[in-house]
């Protein structure tokens, strides 16, 4: 019976384990990267046309053993707080898995510990046309080899109000739909008038 007991709870501990193993928070995260991105604070950049240039590397105040359980980045794009406002679709969470800060990704690729001695990656990111428009700023997550996040940077303050900016997505009309939908209007009243003119004649 005892023995029975025994299992039961060592089972349960292990299927405890498994559910929780994997559940990242965020507050746990050791803030050790150093992210800076081009765009100065204010700035308004244009999907589809505009370039970013990010840079990331270990914050040289931390010991270069620090990066030794860094197995891939990942940079990606966030809204910033005034873009997340009564938007539960973007909301942030503690918990990794459920947070929607941070939906775009810049760039993603193995960590390179000779960047430990260069200081820096770079990488220049073409913002894509699917890129909402909002105010955003750039994080980047290390991950260890079991694919879970360890370490992170981001380019703005703890309180995301610094170094943010704009990104203007496309509207989804040229400027030649737009004249092709003046012509045709144009025509359409003149050809309403033409037939207006044409049955008062009749009518005479």
């Amino acid at each position: 019976m005892a023995s029975n007991i025994l299992i039961s709870t060592l089972l349960f501990f292990c299927l405890y384990g498994a559910t929780c193993y994997g559940k990242v928070h965020f507050s746990t995260l050791q803030n050790s990267l150093v992210v800076t991105a081009s765009p100065k604070h204010g700035s308004v950049i244009k999907t589809g046309e505009d370039k970013i240039t990010v840079t990331w590397g270990l914050n040289q105040s931390f010991p270069a053993s620090t990066a030794v359980a860094f197995h891939e980045i990942k940079v990606k794009l966030c809204f910033a707080p005034i873009s997340q406002k009564d938007r539960a679709w973007r909301k942030t969470k503690d918990e990794l898995l459920k947070d929607k800060t941070c939906q775009f990704n810049v760039v993603h690729r193995p960590y390179d510990p000779a960047s430990d001695k260069a200081k820096v990656q770079s990488f220049e990111w073409l913002v894509e046309r699917d890129v909402p428009t909002a105010t955003y700023f750039v994080r980047a997550y290390a991950f260890n080899s079991e694919g879970h996040e360890i370490a992170y940077g981001q380019t703005t303050d703890a309180e995301k109000k610094t170094n943010l900016f704009d990104i203007h997505g496309i509207s989804g009309r040229h400027a030649s739909i737009n004249i092709a939908a003046g012509v045709f209007s144009a025509f359409s009243v003149v050809s309403l008038c033409a037939f207006f003119y044409a049955e008062k004649r009749k009518a005479r």
